[in-house]
């Protein structure tokens, strides 16, 4: 498990460049809303959870589409499947991977951007565990959906279509909580959630795409 987390880390670090454009997008899309629906403090900042959720989704779905796409391109995947080691192992390791520099990245910018939509700073360090948890269940589900198109030369559009209607899950759960902090109400329980769905996510996502992927490999 450490060999194939750390050979994902040296490919995604030899690409890092198309990992840049997820995090520039994210970036580009929370300095927009401002402009494009009101500067008021107030305003924003009842509008922010929902801004930087839905940011932090369409940045997500930018990178999953290289998560399997080079290494089906190159043999790799039918290499990994003839030696016998679990399609299950190499696609945790590629989630994780994912997360640290999709995810993971998305969080560490939250304060700034969270700032930006004038999100107040008693709530930043829930607004970042809620995105840890909801991102690590975007890179989880969106391994099911980028092993199912694989083989497909242009399948991010289908990506898209497949990986969208189980992420509305997360979303509501997260803005939830952070609407409900900002309310004063108790958000104990849809965190709790959040967090129960990242652990099935992680616990069952690779089996479920080690299944596709490898009815990809076959085709």
């Amino acid at each position: 498990m450490l060999f194939l987390l750390r050979r994902e880390w040296l490919l995604s670090w030899r690409r890092r460049a198309e990992l840049v454009n997820p995090l520039v997008f994210n970036l580009m899309v929370i300095t927009l809303f401002p402009l494009g629906i009101t500067p008021e403090a107030e305003k924003l900042a009842v509008l922010a959870p929902g801004i930087l959720w839905v940011a932090a989704l369409l940045a997500t779905l930018l990178s999953l589409d290289l998560m399997f796409r080079y290494d089906h391109q190159d043999g790799s995947l039918e290499q990994v499947a003839a030696s016998g080691t679990p399609l299950a192992a190499l696609i945790l390791a590629k989630i994780i991977n994912h997360w640290l520099f999709t995810g993971l990245a998305l969080t560490l910018m939250a304060p700034l951007l969270g700032l930006m939509l004038h999100l107040s700073g008693d709530l930043m360090l829930l607004m970042m565990l809620v995105l840890a948890l909801g991102t690590l269940v975007f890179s989880a589900i969106g391994s099911i959906g980028a092993a199912l198109v694989a083989g497909l030369r242009r399948g991010g559009l289908l990506l898209s279509l497949l990986v969208i209607p189980l992420y509305i899950p997360v979303l509501i759960f997260g803005t939830g909580t952070i609407s409900a902090a900002i309310a004063g109400l108790p958000f104990v329980a849809p965190l709790a959630t959040l967090a129960a769905m990242a652990s099935m996510a992680l616990a069952a996502a690779p089996w479920v795409a080690g299944a596709a992927l490898r009815l990809s490999i076959n085709d």
